[in-house]
């Protein structure tokens, strides 16, 4: 038994709420049979099985794309966070560090060893953000799904047929790949 939100959609109430309807997988004690279908009903069922199919796909790979962006929008942040700390060097913390330090050591000296800290953190920050970035995958299932369509709705080849799909001459060999 399925849900509202899963029953066949027939048309008139089109992507009403984001939900895509399913194709149904075993046959309805209220459909009528293939038997007594003409070839209209067929076609027209077969139009409506196809267009779902491509909707439920294309749902597919937006929710996974998505969630790709979610993640991609956390890696960001930890490069935005560097790009800050690289380009305004939290000014007066690290002057005030380079002063500090010049007390015990010479001036240049000092404001050197701030700048490579400052380095080392934005090093640290665009690493953890490029860890991130390196999570972020393509939508997998909705790609394979596609295929999968893809190859189911390719007409099969006949084993005397050629790549083309026109039939081999007869006493001449198939041309090799």
């Amino acid at each position: 038994m399925s849900s509202p939100k899963h029953e066949l959609n027939d048309g008139d109430n089109r992507d009403a709420g984001g939900w895509v309807p399913y194709l149904p997988l075993s046959e309805d004690s209220t459909a009528d049979s293939a038997d007594g279908a003409s070839i209209g009903s067929l076609v027209k069922d077969a139009t409506q099985h196809m267009s779902t199919l491509f909707r439920a796909e294309l749902e597919l790979a937006k929710t996974e794309t998505v969630g790709e962006v979610k993640k991609a929008t956390k890696g960001s942040v930890f490069f935005i966070i560097a790009a800050v700390v690289a380009l305004y060097s939290s000014f007066f913390f690290f002057f005030f560090l380079g002063e500090l330090l010049s007390e015990w050591l010479q001036r240049w000296a000092a404001f050197g060893i701030v700048f490579l800290l400052m380095l080392v953190f934005a090093g640290i920050c665009g690493f953890v953000g490029y860890r991130k970035f390196k999570k972020v995958r393509a939508p997998q299932r909705s790609i394979d799904s596609i295929k999968e369509s893809a190859a189911a709705l390719k007409p099969q080849q006949k084993s005397g047929d050629t790549a083309d799909g026109t039939p081999a001459a007869a006493g001449r060999p198939l041309p090799r790949s």
